[in-house]
């Protein structure tokens, strides 16, 4: 779960609850620091900073925590020679530093702080500051485009007291253009990946709650449509229409924006159309997905899935673009095939009520 989830989950199930953040390692880690996870009293978690060789652990110091009212950081030396006196046999052969902090008074009222500006849409500088046994907070709005990086710290020489400090972003926003069949695996994976999902279709019939759920939804023409949604710099596209001229006019409505990621469907064939006359700069990725040869509307998505947090890492962590290139004749990475038969996607075309 990302941050913005964890926040989520604690804002919606009001508990008593301690938020432990990995603030350090050494070595190999399974997660990096600002990884968060929380810990109820009942003992439900939400939330991992280990492969599971962690958590017990930490779930044993909730109660005392909770009831005492205090912070605690622990550290967790999984080194072979330490490792094996810990119990744990875990080797990763890394240190981890995990802090562990009851959400109540101050840090409650620095979360919600924190929360309710990443649902604004805006960027958080989050620090933590040692204060006598205590811990204090700040919370400040950063501004940030697309490729500048987001990191997390232990501390810095110009603040002796500041004890942590990590920059949380708004989840990314996805639009994805054509409601088809294939997209609605590709919405799922993409929530599960932390990304703000909208779907947007000419055809209302594709439109519902039950394909998208916990998606936006737009009707319109896509090219309408994405200027509507105001298609900008830190967003993400998916152009899944299946319908040669509303795909590249849609196409042609998104370059202007420059978003972080354009990703779209098609052979070397239906590309070439499609951008015909326009440029394709290094933010687009045609075929769409990491090439894992994926066949089906559920591979297919998980190679899309894998290339947006591919490219996501790369922008937080202020990396460029990398060049176009061509990695596959379908999208998903599959392999070029013969020409064959027209194959159908059901509920693409609108032809399903002719049938009943």
């Amino acid at each position: 779960m990302e941050a913005n989830d964890i926040l989520d989950r604690w804002e919606s199930e009001a508990a008593p609850a301690v938020l432990a953040t990995v603030i350090g390692i050494e070595g190999h880690a399974y997660r990096k620091p600002g990884a968060m996870m929380l810990l109820y009293a009942d003992g439900r978690r939400a939330g991992t900073i280990s492969p599971g060789c962690l958590e017990s652990d930490l779930q044993e110091r909730t109660s005392g925590l909770l009831t005492e009212g205090r912070c605690e950081i622990v550290r967790y030396n999984m080194k072979p020679d330490e490792d094996a006196m810990w119990g744990e046999a875990v080797g990763c052969g890394g240190v981890v530093d995990v802090l562990l902090e009851p959400l109540a008074e101050e840090a409650a009222n620095a979360l919600r702080e924190t929360a309710a500006r990443l649902r604004g849409g805006m960027g958080v500088l989050l620090r933590r500051f040692r204060h006598g046994a205590g811990i204090s907070y700040a919370v400040e709005t950063v501004e940030f485009d697309a490729a500048a990086p987001g990191r997390s710290s232990r501390r810095t020489d110009s603040s002796a007291s500041l004890l942590f400090a990590q920059i949380l972003r708004p989840r990314p926003r996805l639009l994805l253009f054509g409601a088809g069949y294939d997209a609605e695996p590709v919405a799922r994976v993409a929530r599960a990946l932390g990304f703000k999902v909208t779907v947007a279709d000419w055809r209302p019939h594709l439109l519902s709650g039950a394909r998208f759920p916990g998606a936006e939804l737009v009707c319109g023409e896509p090219s309408e449509a994405a200027v509507a949604l105001a298609a900008g710099p830190m967003d993400y596209a998916l152009v899944m229409g299946h319908q040669l001229q509303k795909d590249r006019a849609l196409i042609e409505a998104l370059l202007p924006a420059k978003p972080a990621y354009i990703g779209v469907i098609g052979s070397f064939r239906r590309i070439a159309h499609l951008f015909d006359g326009l440029p394709m700069p290094n933010f687009v990725r045609a075929p769409v997905g990491l090439s894992i040869g994926a066949e089906g509307p559920e591979e297919i998505a998980i190679s899309i899935g894998a290339e947006l947090v591919a490219i996501r890492r790369r922008s937080e962590r202020g990396e460029a673009h990398e060049g176009y290139e061509y990695r596959g004749h379908l999208y998903g990475g599959g392999e070029q095939r013969e020409d064959g038969p027209a194959e159908a996607v059901p509920g693409v075309c609108g032809w399903r009520d002719a049938w009943r």
